[in-house]
C-alpha cells in the first residue's frame, strides 16, 4: 500500500502534463500511486503520460469518454489505494517537497486534512493566490474552519492531502460537473475533526494564457454558468445546515464574484436566458442576507437585484452603463444622528443603496511642472463612480508628508464645486467624472535644514472635506499616463526628486547623488544613456539591471572618460519579460551599488522585436527600465 495516492485527471493539456508529472515524480516523498486519468483527451496529451508511464512504474494510465472532470476524479478515487489523498489538475505544477510537508503533518498531529499555501502560476512568473494570502499567512496546527473561518476561501481540492480513512468514512465523491471541487473542498472542511494549515507553498496554480481552454474562461457560456451555480447551492445548502456562522462570509464571496459573473453572462443572454437557470440564481438570492448584499459595490449590486427581479432588460441596460463607466448615481445623504450616504437609482430599493462604506478618494494629477523654482500641480479628485452634485462645495486640502516623521508641508486649501470632466483611462477610453479641481505649489525653500538633511521619502496628500464627508489619500493615477515626471532640482546640496510609485502614488525624494544620468535615449533598438560619476574608483565600473520580481541579474559595460561614462544596452538582449510587466533596476556597479539619479525628464519608449519598452523613474529617482 503506498503512502499517497495522486490523482490527476486532464483533457487536451499536452502541453503542460509533462511538467505536471515530473513535478510529482520528483517529490521527496516517493511512495506515490500516481493515478492519470485522460478525459477523452483529443491531442497528444495521453502519448506524454505513456511516455512517462514507461520510465516511472508509479504512473498508472486511465481512459475514459469524456465525461467531465468530476467523473475523472470519482474513477482515480475508485483505483486508489495509498492511506492519503491528494489531487494534482494535469496543467499545474507541485513544489517537489510539498507532499512530504503535508504527510508528515498529518501523521504528527491526527488531523484528517493538511492544506498549505498557494501560488499562481502566471507565464513563467508565481505570484500569491489572492484566495490564500490571507488564510495561509502563518501556520495552524489541529485548527478547523469554523475556528479560522478564512479558510472559507480554501475552496479547492489540489492544495491538500486527505487522510483516505476520514474520506471514505464522510463518504464524499464527486458531482459529475464543472465546479465539482467547491461542495467537496467545503464538506471536507465542516467534517473534519481537525485541519492543519501550512504556510509554505504547496501548489502552483497554472493561469493558462490560450483564450477559452479553462472552465473559468468559459464562465459565461450556459452551461457552465448553471453547473457553477449547482456548486454554490450546493456548498451554501451545506453551510446552512453543519456550519451557519461561516454562511454570511462565503455569502459575501459569492455575491462579489459568482454573483458577478452570473450578472454579466445573463446581461448578454438577454431574453434568451434559460428561465431554469433564473431560477437557480434567485434560490439562491432568497437566502442572502442584506449585510452581504451591501458588502459588494454599488453598480454590481444593482445589476444583482435586478437578476434577483427577473427584469433582464433593465439588467441588460445597466450592465452596458456600469462597463462604459456611464452609471453615475447621484449621492444623497441619510441619516440623523449618524450621516450616511446612499447611492440614489430608480431601480434600487432604499435599504439596498448604502454606499458609506464605498466612498473613497480619488486624487489625480493632470499636470506637474516646475516653474520658476516651484513644482506646481494641478489635479482633480473625486469619491468614486457618483453623480457628487448633493456636496455642492467642499474643502480641498493638498500637503507633503513625510513617511518616516510624519511631519507635513502645507501646499494649499482652497473651496472647490464639483464639475463634469472627460478622464483619460490607460485603455484610451474616456469615462466622464463628477470631480472638484485641485491645484498647489510647493517651493523646496519651504523645507527645513533639518528636514533636507534626513533625505526622507515624502507623500503628496490630499483631503476632502464637507457636510458630513471627510475622506483622505494619497495622489495618484495610471501609472502610464501622463503627466509626465519632472526632471529633480538642486536646493542646499539636496536633490529634490519627484517621483511616482509603481501604483501610480506620487510623492518626493530628498536624496543625494554620486551617479547622475544627463542624457537618456534610444538610439536603434538600444537604450543609450550618459552622464557623470563623482568617483569614479579604482576598477571598471559595470552596468547591473536587476529584475525586481525575482532577483534575477544580467550585466553590461560600462565606457569611462574621466568622470563622464557612457553606456548601451541592447533591448533585444533583456531576458523576456516576467507576468504582465517586467521592472528592471540600473545599478553602477563599482564595488559598491551606486544608484544613478537621472536627471533628464526624458521617458523613451521603443518597440524591439514586438517587445514594448519604457524608461522611467523610481521612487529613488533612479532609473528603472520596464517592459509590459
Amino acid at each position: 500500500m503506498p503512502a499517497l495516492s495522486v490523482i490527476v485527471p486532464f483533457h487536451n493539456v499536452e502541453k503542460y502534463i509533462g511538467p505536471c508529472l515530473d513535478s510529482i515524480t520528483a517529490q521527496t516523498l516517493d511512495d506515490l500511486q500516481v493515478i492519470c486519468v485522460d478525459d477523452g483527451s483529443d491531442d497528444q496529451g495521453p502519448d506524454v503520460v505513456r511516455a512517462r508511464q514507461a520510465e516511472d512504474p508509479r504512473i498508472d494510465l486511465v481512459t475514459q469518454h469524456n465525461q467531465g472532470v468530476g467523473r475523472a476524479r470519482n474513477v482515480g478515487l475508485a483505483r486508489a489505494t495509498g492511506r492519503y489523498l491528494a489531487f494534482v489538475d494535469g496543467d499545474d505544477t507541485v513544489p517537489r517537497d510539498a507532499f512530504q510537508r503535508l504527510v508528515s503533518s498529518l501523521e504528527d498531529t491526527g488531523s484528517d486534512l493538511a492544506c498549505g499555501n498557494v501560488m499562481r502560476l502566471c507565464r513563467n512568473l508565481l505570484v500569491p493566490s489572492w484566495a490564500h494570502r490571507e488564510a495561509f499567512a502563518r501556520p495552524r496546527k489541529r485548527t478547523h474552519i469554523t475556528r479560522h473561518p478564512l479558510l472559507i476561501r480554501d475552496r479547492m481540492l489540489w492544495n491538500k492531502v486527505y487522510r483516505r480513512s476520514f474520506w471514505d468514512r464522510l463518504g464524499l465523491s464527486f458531482p459529475e460537473r464543472m465546479y465539482e471541487d467547491q461542495p467537496v473542498a467545503m464538506a471536507a472542511h465542516v467534517g473534519a475533526r481537525s485541519v492543519d494549515v501550512l504556510a509554505k507553498v504547496v501548489y502552483h496554480w497554472r493561469q493558462r494564457d490560450e483564450p477559452g481552454t479553462s472552465i473559468t474562461q468559459r464562465s459565461l457560456e450556459a452551461g457552465n454558468l448553471r453547473d457553477r451555480l449547482l456548486s454554490v447551492l450546493e456548498t451554501a445548502d451545506l453551510l446552512a445546515r453543519h456550519a451557519p456562522r461561516l454562511k454570511p462570509a462565503f455569502d459575501r464571496d459569492t455575491m462579489d464574484i459568482d454573483m458577478g459573473v452570473a450578472a454579466e453572462a445573463v446581461a448578454a443572454m438577454g431574453a434568451a436566458a434559460d428561465p431554469a437557470l433564473i431560477d437557480l440564481i434567485v434560490r439562491y438570492l432568497d437566502g442572502v442576507s442584506r449585510e452581504a448584499w451591501l458588502s459588494v459595490p454599488f453598480a454590481h449590486r444593482l445589476q444583482v437585484h435586478l437578476l434577483r427581479k427577473r427584469r433582464l432588460a433593465e439588467l441588460a441596460d445597466v450592465h452596458a452603463q456600469a462597463r462604459d463607466g456611464r452609471l453615475r448615481p447621484p449621492l444623497r445623504p441619510a441619516g440623523l444622528l449618524r450621516r450616511r450616504w446612499q447611492g440614489r437609482h430608480a431601480w434600487l430599493p432604499g435599504g439596498l443603496s448604502d454606499v458609506s462604506g464605498e466612498l473613497g478618494l480619488s486624487a489625480r494629477l493632470l499636470e506637474l511642472d516646475w516653474r520658476d523654482g516651484v513644482l506646481a500641480g494641478v489635479g482633480r479628485v473625486g469619491v468614486g463612480s457618483f453623480d457628487v452634485g448633493a456636496l455642492r462645495r467642499v474643502r480641498v486640502r493638498v500637503w507633503l508628508e513625510e513617511r518616516r516623521t510624519g511631519e507635513r508641508v502645507h501646499l494649499s486649501e482652497e473651496e472647490a464645486a464639483p464639475g463634469w470632466e472627460s478622464v483619460e483611462e490607460e485603455d484610451g477610453a474616456r469615462l466622464p467624472q463628477h470631480v472638484f479641481p485641485f491645484a498647489f505649489a510647493f517651493d523646496p525653500a519651504a523645507l527645513s535644514p533639518a528636514q533636507l538633511a534626513r533625505r526622507g521619502q515624502w507623500d503628496l496628500r490630499l483631503r476632502l472635506r464637507g457636510p458630513g464627508l471627510r475622506l483622505e489619500g494619497r495622489v495618484a493615477g495610471p501609472r502610464w499616463l501622463p503627466p509626465a515626471i519632472p526632471a529633480p532640482r538642486r536646493t542646499s546640496g539636496v536633490w529634490v526628486v519627484p517621483v511616482r510609485n509603481a501604483k501610480g502614488a506620487w510623492g518626493l525624494r530628498l536624496r543625494m547623488a554620486e551617479v547622475i544620468i544627463g542624457e537618456c535615449r534610444m538610439d536603434g533598438g538600444d537604450l543609450v544613456f550618459s552622464g557623470e560619476m563623482a568617483d569614479v574608483g579604482d576598477g571598471e565600473p559595470v552596468l547591473r539591471l536587476r529584475r525586481r520580481s525575482d532577483g534575477e541579474e544580467m550585466y553590461f559595460p560600462v565606457a569611462l572618460a574621466g568622470q563622464d561614462f557612457h553606456a548601451r544596452v541592447p533591448l533585444a538582449d533583456i531576458d523576456e519579460c516576467v507576468g504582465h510587466e517586467s521592472w528592471w533596476e540600473v545599478v553602477i556597479d563599482q564595488g559598491k551599488a551606486l544608484r544613478p539619479l537621472v536627471r533628464t525628464g526624458q521617458r523613451p519608449v521603443a518597440t524591439v522585436a514586438d517587445r514594448r519598452f519604457l524608461v522611467d523613474r523610481g521612487e529613488d529617482g533612479c532609473l528603472l527600465l520596464a517592459e509590459r
